[in-house]
């Protein structure tokens, strides 16, 4: 069987693993990724992870301000895909090139469809306190992710990942899944199940505002908020009215000193505990603004904070 030719859409790390399973299993004729972009305290201009991973295996890169225009279709449509495999890219693409590639386009997603639609699946597995997620290989439609699904793996969530860390498993998870669901999509023999809209949820993009930890919740609820926000926006709360960062939560038990929500209850070997609407969470890292991330007991050598203190 002749090798598919595929053009690859991605943008973050995340992509990179799904890129290589491509690479390694069609006929790579492109790559599409986001535009270099200020990155870091310098705001010098980045390559995304993508466009470097795709320069290293030689594959031309093109980086579109905007994907809806004739230019840009035309450009694709020369490239004569047989299918686009779509991973994080971080545009919607418009269905005049959802039709170019004669076997369609697929896309690799964070989440056990048709639950948590949208751009941060994985954020929010966390923050709602899943205790599973995993990845999704669908059909790509119109819709905001409501294609039918070809393939779909589960992935337990640990009580210790962030954000960061079921990320990396799920790139790795996502680049196997889309290996293997590859040669079914090739033979046009794939079977596609259509997804239960009336089950959809909705995963929307992050923004700071949603760092911000309440503390009127089970613990449970607040360390996985605290994880599911690590490491963007980071998770905080107001100390004295100052916004100060929180890491590494762990639900520790109250000690009978239950506290209200919010209330420091001391320092535990765990760090920083405060208390929850029941139990407690310990941070074992904290940040005020402008300093460094330091040690639980390594800040408060510096910057007390009494129990009883209360975290707004």
């Amino acid at each position: 069987m002749t090798p598919l030719r595929a053009v690859f859409f991605g943008s973050p790390a995340f992509a990179v693993p799904s890129l290589r399973a491509v690479a390694a299993n069609t006929t790579l004729v492109a790559v599409v990724s986001q535009p270099d972009r200020p990155a870091g305290r310098g705001q010098e201009r980045s390559a995304p992870a993508v466009k470097v991973a795709a320069t290293a295996l030689g594959v031309p890169v093109i980086q579109p301000e905007k994907v809806r225009t004739p230019e840009v279709q035309a450009e694709l449509a020369a490239f004569a895909a047989d299918v686009f495999i779509v991973v994080a890219y971080g545009r919607i693409l418009p269905q005049a090139l959802l039709d170019l590639p004669r076997l369609g386009a697929w896309n690799v997603h964070a989440s056990l469809l048709p639950r948590l639609r949208g751009a941060a699946p994985i954020q929010w597995s966390l923050i709602r306190g899943d205790s599973e997620t995993g990845v999704a290989i669908m059909r790509m439609e119109a819709g905001l992710d409501t294609g039918p699904v070809a393939a779909m793996r589960a992935l337990p969530i640990a009580d210790d990942d962030t954000a960061g860390t079921l990320s990396d498993k799920l790139a790795a998870l996502g680049a196997a899944l889309l290996a293997e669901t590859l040669p079914a999509i090739a033979g046009g023999g794939v079977a596609l199940t259509p997804q239960d809209h009336a089950r959809a949820t909705l995963a929307p993009m992050l923004t700071k505002a949603d760092g911000r930890l309440t503390f009127d919740r089970p613990a449970r609820i607040v360390s996985a908020h605290a994880r599911g926000v690590d490491p963007w926006p980071g998770a905080s709360a107001l100390l004295e009215g100052e916004p100060l960062k929180l890491f590494g939560p762990r639900v520790v038990a109250a000690d009978g000193a239950a506290g209200r929500p919010g209330e420091v209850l001391g320092v535990r070997p765990e760090g920083l505990a405060v208390a929850c609407a029941d139990g407690a969470v310990a941070f074992a890292e904290l940040q005020r603004a402008g300093g460094k991330r330091l040690a639980a007991a390594a800040f408060l050598t510096g910057h007390r904070i009494p129990a009883g203190t209360v975290l707004a």
